[in-house]
């Protein structure tokens, strides 16, 4: 077996991945940039492959680089539990990851399963909560929020752009034809209690006026969705909480109007939080599984 690089350099390495720039992966580690592309150009020679490439102002990871950052930082995850571990009185905590109802029922839960093959991720504590404040509370390791992207004293990366447009089921749109938009005034309408997933916005911003403001409201967009699929009415729907309903045809898209939504899904995290290297290492798996994401669903023919 051949002898592994310096642990210097591994660490380097997955800094420069995951910033995708030397300076940052310095400022992190606490050295020059001077040092961080050394070490990079000696791994390079050490293994025979190209690891990065010069983008505009930053370093772009070639595949292998981005292969051995990945075991990199699932290695340098057990090395810190180890530690933790045999310290006297210390007991490694579950990672905290607070996020709304909808977005873990029906966007996290279907790739939870691939989270701890993917990066190691044991200990996972999720707290579901709808409200919207700009924090991640006491005990709290991260958060995902919906929201503008701007939390005071906080860290944000965007995961999700966000799009509206109405579902239901397909017997609902059997039995009332939806042939224009004009005709969703004539049919129940399922409504949601946040004013930026509301009909009355959804209808000003294409320029309609809004719809009478009665029938079934929820707080929870996951139970409104099933209230959609059961044949109660039209839902107004986030693109991305409804891909495995669109999918699976239990909702379908009856109109191909939409709007994109001003705010959008973001991972918070306090940068001085005491799992630092987990929630960095989670918040880069959700941008992977965020850039894979199913986004194209056509509307069907009535």
């Amino acid at each position: 077996m051949a002898p592994l690089p310096p642990l210097i350099a591994l660490r380097a390495l997955e800094a420069a991945v995951r910033h995708r720039s030397y300076s940052r992966a310095a400022d992190e580690l606490n050295v020059t940039h001077g040092a961080v592309s050394q070490q990079m150009r000696r791994l390079e020679e050490e293994l025979g492959v190209s690891l990065f490439q010069r983008r505009g102002n930053g370093m772009e990871p070639l595949p292998d680089a981005t292969r051995i950052a990945t075991s990199v930082a699932a290695a340098l995850v057990l090395l810190e539990r180890a530690v933790e571990e045999v310290g006297p009185g210390k007991e490694l905590d579950p990672l905290v990851l607070s996020l709304e109802q909808g977005f873990a029922r029906r966007w996290l839960m279907p790739r939870l399963a691939r989270l701890r093959e993917d990066i190691g991720e044991r200990d996972l504590d999720l707290r579901l909560e709808n409200r919207l404040e700009n924090l991640v509370g006491d005990g709290i390791d991260a958060a995902i929020r919906y929201g503008e992207g701007v939390w005071p004293g906080l860290e944000a990366a965007k995961l999700l752009s966000v799009r509206f447009f109405p579902v239901c089921s397909p017997a609902f749109l059997q039995a009332h034809p939806l042939a224009q938009l004009g005709d969703l005034y004539n049919v129940p309408l399922l409504r949601h209690t946040h004013p930026l997933w509301a009909w009355p916005h959804w209808f000003h911003t294409l320029g309609f006026p809004p719809p009478a403001d009665r029938g079934l409201m929820f707080d929870d967009s996951s139970l409104m969705l099933d209230a959609a699929a059961t044949g109660a009415g039209v839902a107004l729907a986030r693109d991305i909480l409804v891909e495995g309903d669109l999918r699976s045809g239990r909702l379908i898209r009856p109109l191909p109007d939409e709007v994109e939504s001003p705010w959008g899904y973001f991972f918070v995290w306090r940068s001085e939080g005491p799992r630092q290297l987990r929630t960095l290492l989670l918040r880069d798996w959700l941008l992977r599984e965020a850039s894979l994401n199913f986004r194209n669903v056509e509307p069907v023919e009535p």
